[in-house]
């Protein structure tokens, strides 16, 4: 029996973690696996029984593996050299600073990643893009690696991750496509095969996609942009929806039926949220600026301008309902994620609409089944939120966040948001009570029916 392949995964987190235990899982004795990285207290909990992220079934798979064909490790030096494959999936964050603040990536780590490995690595090895990295990012990890590599060889690749949150294990062990991208060179031709053939032991090979680097870079960044426009596009309907008395769901399913079109991504909600749609899309226009395409780049720009437009009317119709003040008066929000079944808030709607109704002086109750407070604090002083420790209440029960509150304000679509005995809910409230529906999850007319003054996204109630 042939030995296994040697992978090292550099980022221990949203994507890494899931990535590499599917591969070990999937690839059994044909992978020997190593994830990381060098947040001590992350790798630790990648070895206990509490790991770092929330993902449903991956618990199940690291349990399965860890310590067999996988492991997480801080010893990065040792995984670099051992490695023949090195997925690089660090964190790429948009620029606070410099030129292209507030669109370009900060490719920091990403650069980081890539000294490191042409430091220690002393045998030809394939680094592979995994992380979301703007066009033409390989071209860079290839000048660096062969300037400072000892004349070791490197093959760049761009294999993007195309999870979505809450279905991560699902999307990687049931993928519509593999993406990968590479020189196409003898050399390079070689190093995607090499990293098909991992993918090829649970993926069928009609789905995995082998294209040269750009195109794969950029695909990408098209995807979640042509993903994020419908959910925009949706959402500025629902705002005409609310002042003709339209209906954004019934319009959603008329539109859901053109086979053009069909039904996925059609939702109206408080706005899209996570660690790639805002990213990307602002990544794409930041590309189209540097390119010269100004009219590309607002093309673009205006999925996030809607976006934004999107949360700020529904903490101004909180407050315009509430007799146009919310100081002192407390509100009740469910779901601080930023969607169901993640811990995740990158870019939640939550935390702009707490941070909107904490500026108006309302004393902001949270209940998430997955989010800690210590998150939540953070994400809302990051957004610029003041006097959070006094204005932020967070609950580990729903009835008793919802109690003695002014207004319901549902932010995440958790499931079981949908059971609650909101009879009970609305026996503990202040009156008149309302209910502030951003994700249209709930039953409306029950809520009516109870007493609640009802408002929803896309509709009038």
């Amino acid at each position: 029996m042939s030995a296994p392949i040697k992978i090292c995964c550099i980022g221990a987190g949203y994507v890494g973690g899931p990535t590499c235990s599917v591969i070990a899982a999937k690839g059994g004795d044909k992978v020997h696996v190593t994830v990381v990285d060098m947040n001590v207290q992350r790798i630790a909990a990648w070895n206990s029984d509490d790991l770092p992220i929330y993902e449903p079934g991956l618990f199940e798979l690291v349990k399965s593996c860890r310590g067999k064909n996988l492991f997480f490790s801080t010893d990065v030096d040792k995984a670099i050299i051992e490695a023949e494959l090195i997925f690089v999936s660090v964190n790429t964050p948009t620029k606070t600073f410099g030129v292209g603040k507030g669109y370009a990536a900060d490719l920091k780590f990403i650069e980081l990643c890539a000294r490191k490995i042409s430091e220690i690595a002393t045998t030809p090895k394939i680094v592979i893009e995994k992380s979301t990295v703007p066009i033409r990012t390989a071209e860079a990890l290839q000048r660096i690696l062969s300037a400072n590599g000892k004349g070791t060889s490197f093959q760049i690749l761009s294999n993007p991750e195309f999870l979505a949150e809450g279905t991560a294990i699902d999307d990687l062990l049931r993928p519509d496509r593999v993406l990968i991208g590479g020189e196409q060179t003898p050399a390079g031709l070689a190093a995607i095969e090499k990293l098909v053939s991992v993918y090829a032991l649970w993926v069928p090979r009609e789905r995995i996609l082998t294209t040269n680097t750009w195109s794969s870079e950029l695909s990408k960044l098209a995807a979640n942009a042509f993903l994020a426009q419908r959910i925009s596009s949706i959402n500025a309907i629902s705002a005409i929806c609310e002042a003709t008395g339209a209906d954004v769901s019934e319009v959603a399913r008329a539109i859901g039926h053109d086979s053009r079109l069909g039904p996925k991504f059609l939702q109206a909600s408080v706005g899209f949220g996570g660690s790639c749609f805002q990213k990307d899309i602002l990544n794409l226009s930041y590309l189209a600026e540097s390119l010269n395409l100004p009219e590309v780049a607002a093309y673009w720009r205006q999925i996030v301008e809607m976006n934004d437009y999107q949360k700020t009317r529904f903490a101004r119709n909180i407050v315009k309902s509430l007799f146009n003040t919310v100081t002192g008066k407390r509100i009740c929000v469910f779901g601080f994620a930023f969607k169901k079944n993640t811990g995740d808030t990158r870019e939640s709607a939550a935390i702009t609409i707490a941070q909107q109704l904490m500026d108006e002086g309302a004393y902001v109750h949270v209940y998430d089944p997955k989010v800690k407070e210590a998150q939540m604090v953070e994400d809302l002083k990051y957004a610029g939120a003041t006097r959070v420790e006094e204005l932020l209440k967070v609950h580990s029960d729903p009835y008793e966040a919802a109690t003695g509150a002014h207004a319901i304000v549902i932010l995440t679509e958790w499931d079981e948001f949908k059971s609650y005995d909101y009879q009970r809910v609305f026996d503990n409230m202040l009156k008149p009570a309302f209910l502030f529906d951003g994700r249209l999850i709930l039953d409306h007319a029950k809520l009516k029916a109870i007493g609640f003054e009802v408002s929803a996204i896309g509709k009038v109630v």
